[in-house]
């Protein structure tokens, strides 16, 4: 046993250093010092509260004017960095299956009038109907998941969300890049089971499974509760009553009595939820129009079936009665292992959610006063490399507890638990940036003297106005 642990500590000693250097590889302006800015977050003691703070920690070896001078100035090699995390070794499901989790979290910056590419962002409030829209950075994450009930998440892929963009059009791109690169690098090879990708209600899951539909994945997402579905067009019908029909009866979420016999129902005893049970439907669409995003479609519309789950446990919490869930997955002819996998990796998403809860809390992301969101990307890429050295470092960290924590098995280590010993890793790990040479300080501008270069003020939100209906594209309308 202990010559396996050692063997596993040297792979994770080699692979962290691996790491470490080809991140520094990927920087190019004001290497050095975005190296070292990495360190320091991993370093600090508690959580990040301030920027200029980390240049009091040892591993911080220059000046707090060549912190801000990264941020607003270092270059960093994007597509060479997502390369680099698509190589690393990632978590897998049973039958190797790699199961991607995508959402979206924003830096809120609603006291930032100088800050360009601000949209508003959707966030909750703690009372129902608290709901608020604050003026923010979105930033879409794409990260792979861990089997098991665990706080860690592997990050592939972050893009920022501007006011140009569609979510939607954005999220496919993003997707659809992200698989190439797993692909590329030997992560799924022919006859692997597809790679699953779950999202929540907020995403256009059959629009995204029609764009990736060459791909090797599977999307399952959340369907809000008063949807309204087709079932399968009927296979007798009568030829002098017109032509065929494309779609079948109404499924409606909210009335049962227009629910067909579900091909497939399983009973699982959760441990946290109680019994859970699933029911199924196969050959499930939605009966899409030219609206949304299928304003643009050429063409007649298709119909994209999928497998239609219903998940209802028996409580959230003691005295909670749960509300069902709806699930629908792009894939047809299930079986009742796959609808099991379906809803498992569906509660696995929150995982996703105690990643940006880290992030924020603990590593700063949201933290820094940043004015150009240039410097909020590198600020944000710096931090999914600091998070992928602590994943990569768990097989080589002790439980450094407080007084008032219970002990934790190694395997079991959170991210925050591994970043408190990480000063003590980063001493038998490559360390490639170069020692600082000492200069003077800058003149700076004269005491007393006015800023004469105000900022600019840019408004937020969306800044392209998009068709809502064919005649404003210059399309004709279709007869039905």
């Amino acid at each position: 046993m202990s010559v396996l642990l050692s063997g596993l500590r040297r792979d994770a000693l080699a692979q962290a250093s691996r790491l470490r250097g080809e991140f520094y590889a990927c920087l190019s302006a004001r290497r050095d010092e975005l190296f070292e800015l990495t360190d320091a977050v991993l370093c600090v003691d508690g959580p990040v509260v301030s920027p200029v703070d980390l240049t009091m920690v040892p591993e911080h070896r220059r000046g707090h004017g060549a912190l801000y001078g990264a941020l607003n100035h270092g270059e960093i090699d994007i597509e060479r960095l997502r390369t680099l995390l698509a190589g690393l070794p990632l978590p897998r499901f049973e039958g190797r299956r790699l199961v991607l989790a995508v959402d979206v979290s924003p830096w809120l910056r609603s006291d930032a009038p100088c800050s360009a590419d601000r949209l508003f962002c959707h966030v909750y409030g703690r009372a129902k109907s608290a709901s608020q829209f604050i003026p923010g950075w979105p930033y879409s994450f794409v990260a792979v998941l861990e089997p098991g009930a665990t706080s860690w998440t592997g990050i592939l892929d972050v893009v920022r969300l501007g006011p140009e963009d569609d979510a939607t059009a954005v999220t496919a791109a993003q997707l659809r890049a992200v698989v190439k690169r797993l692909v590329a690098a030997g992560q799924w090879q022919s006859g692997d089971p597809d790679i699953t990708i779950v999202m929540d209600a907020g995403y256009d899951v059959t629009r995204l499974a029609w764009v990736l539909r060459a791909l090797p994945v599977e999307l399952v997402g959340r369907i809000r509760s008063d949807r309204v579905m087709r079932l399968p067009k009927p296979r007798i019908y009568d030829p002098k009553g017109g032509r065929p029909p494309k779609h079948g009866p109404e499924f409606r979420f909210a009335k049962p009595e227009t629910w067909p016999e579900p091909e497939i129902t399983t009973a699982t005893d959760a441990v946290k939820y109680g019994k859970a049970e699933a029911q199924a439907w196969d050959l499930v669409h939605p009966r899409l129009t030219h609206r949304s995003a299928w304003l643009e479609h050429d063409g007649e519309l298709p119909v994209v079936e999928g497998s239609l789950v219903r998940l209802k446990v028996e409580h959230l919490s003691k005295d909670r009665e749960a509300p069902p869930v709806w699930l629908w997955s792009s894939k047809t002819g299930a079986v009742p292992a796959d609808v099991d996998l379906w809803w498992q990796v569906f509660l696995r998403r929150f995982d996703l959610e105690h990643t940006f809860r880290f992030g924020k809390q603990t590593l700063g992301w949201t933290t820094p006063k940043i004015r150009t969101p240039e410097a909020a990307d590198r600020w944000t890429w710096l931090l999914v490399v600091a998070h992928t050295q602590l994943r990569l470092a768990r097989p080589l960290a002790t439980d450094l507890r407080r007084p008032w924590e219970k002990p934790t098995k190694p395997e079991h280590l959170t991210p925050a638990r591994i970043r408190r010993g990480f000063r003590n890793i980063r001493a038998r790990l490559l360390c490639p940036a170069r020692v600082p040479q000492p200069t003077g300080t800058g003149p700076g501008r004269p005491l007393g003297s006015k800023n004469r270069r105000p900022a600019t003020r840019y408004d937020v939100g969306k800044t392209v106005k998009r068709a809502e209906t064919l005649k404003a594209i210059g399309r004709p309308g279709r007869s039905w």
